[in-house]
């Protein structure tokens, strides 16, 4: 029997041990990621709540708080219940028409656990150092989307769950139930106000919602009954001598909740805590990553069409064929490195000139009818150029029009080069499992040359 005790303690100290171990991991993993966070302002826009929210959890570890969210109908009293649970009044109850209309949370500073909790002497005082309560809106107040992403929100960061009801369970608390049950966090369901039922209604309508209505969500186990603001009725003698009753607070019925709270918070508060920066950790990881790729995605178009509007100003001004092709490919290999410094991936002009050449040699059809539109046009560009003083400048309009059309192509093909380089790079300089010109056959099939030509005749236009 003793070797059984001393093993019990063993591994329970063990557990102890690794929960404190996982807590710190976590706490190091968010402070490494919040110094090391490589953005640039252009890629923080639109981060900034998921950056404060790395920090809050941050906190929360520092401080060792553990969370506890509230859900619940209006007027199933969980503004009531958290204020017996504290044991002072500190959120606002009262709940005809719903006194929580927006999220309320206070920290619970705990300095004897025992105390607080009406614990025995033997059981640890060291939990956590703090509680944070955070009250919520009735769900039935606000609306579906909005209630969802509030839920959804709170239960992401909360440790542990209490969903209160006041009877039997509706469809709409049902619904709620099952939605918050799927962020994974332990919960409770509370059936408050047990005061107000005879003690058969109560039972029955407990082993109605727990044979029924939850039980694919919840065990028996989880549902607690309390009664957080009761009332007394005492019998009183009315001013005209009659007698009548009137009703008086009570003592808050929390107990069994109180003891299901500090269990939780006994077997699992620190590994719940940890796995919850965790999980924060890695989805805000994830959305930084998307966010970045995003903004690096953006600031590479930007590049790709000053490219565009560079060469199509430089085709349309320059009457000779031979300046044409030597700047456009100047101007295309500025791109690429250009490009390359973006991602990351800082490119030579010698290395940028052979991907331009294996990129070119894949795009095949396009830079032939390039070259033939130049070679046509531009020397017909260029004898009107010429013969525009003896005509009175009657020649301008034809040449023009000439211009436009050779710059647009100049300009389409710079654009297909930049987003094939963008594809390149963004792959880590691969073309991954395919050749280079099944790429960038993918990618000609997606660019839309007729809206490319269009908007480079518009800024031409603007710009003239």
């Amino acid at each position: 029997m003793e070797d059984t005790l001393n093993l019990a303690d063993a591994i329970a100290s063990f557990n102890t041990m690794q929960s404190e171990r996982n807590y710190q991991q976590a706490r190091d993993t968010l402070r490494r990621m919040l110094v090391n966070l490589d953005l640039s302002q252009r890629e923080r826009s639109g981060l900034e709540s998921e950056i404060a929210e790395l920090s809050e959890m941050l906190i929360k570890l520092d401080r060792a708080v553990f969370q506890v969210a509230v859900f619940g109908m209006v007027g199933r009293g969980k503004s009531s219940l958290l204020n017996a649970l504290i044991g002072q009044t500190v959120f606002e109850a009262g709940a005809l028409h719903g006194v929580t209309q927006e999220r309320q949370q206070v920290v619970w500073e705990i300095d004897n656990w025992q105390d607080a909790f009406d614990l025995d002497k033997d059981t640890p005082d060291t939990l956590h150092e703090a509680i944070e309560f955070i009250d919520t809106p009735g769900i039935d107040e606000v609306d579906g989307e909005e209630r969802q992403l509030l839920a959804g929100e709170i239960a992401r960061q909360a440790d542990l769950i209490l969903f209160v009801i006041a009877g039997d369970i509706t469809e709409l608390e049902l619904k709620a139930l099952s939605q918050l049950r799927s962020a994974g966090k332990p919960m409770l369901l509370v059936f408050n106000k047990v005061d107000l039922y005879p003690d058969r209604d109560k039972l029955n309508i407990h082993a109605k919602i727990r044979d029924e209505r939850v039980r694919e969500i919840l065990s028996p186990d989880e549902i607690i009954l309390v009664a957080a603001a009761p009332l007394v009725v005492r019998a009183s003698q009315r001013e005209d001598g009659s007698m009548g009753v009137s009703y008086h607070p009570s003592v808050p019925q929390v107990a069994a909740l109180k003891s299901r709270i500090v269990e939780i918070l006994q077997r699992e508060g620190k590994s719940l805590a940890a796995l919850n920066a965790m999980l924060a950790a890695d989805r805000i990881q994830k959305q930084t990553l998307d966010r970045k790729m995003d903004s690096r995605e953006e600031a590479a178009n930007d590049i790709i069409w000053q490219f565009v509007m560079a060469k199509a100003i430089a085709v349309a001004l320059n009457p000779l064929t031979a300046a044409d092709i030597i700047g456009g490919v100047a101007i295309d290999i500025a791109m690429v490195i250009r490009l390359s410094k973006l991602y990351g991936i800082p490119m030579t002009r010698s290395g940028a000139t052979k991907l331009l050449q294996s990129i070119l040699m894949g795009m095949g059809g396009i830079t032939i009818s390039e070259s033939i539109a130049k070679l046509g046009l531009s020397g017909i560009k260029g004898l009107l150029a010429l013969v525009a003083p003896a005509t009175g400048g009657i020649s301008i309009a034809p040449y023009t029009a000439i211009a436009l059309t050779q710059a647009s192509i100049a300009g389409v093909s710079t654009y297909t080069i930049g987003q094939v380089t963008k594809t390149y790079l963004t792959n880590g300089a691969s073309w991954g499992e395919d050749s280079p010109k099944a790429v960038i056959t993918q990618i000609l099939v997606t660019i839309d040359k007729h809206s490319i030509v269009d908007r480079i005749k518009q800024e031409l236009g603007s710009r003239g």
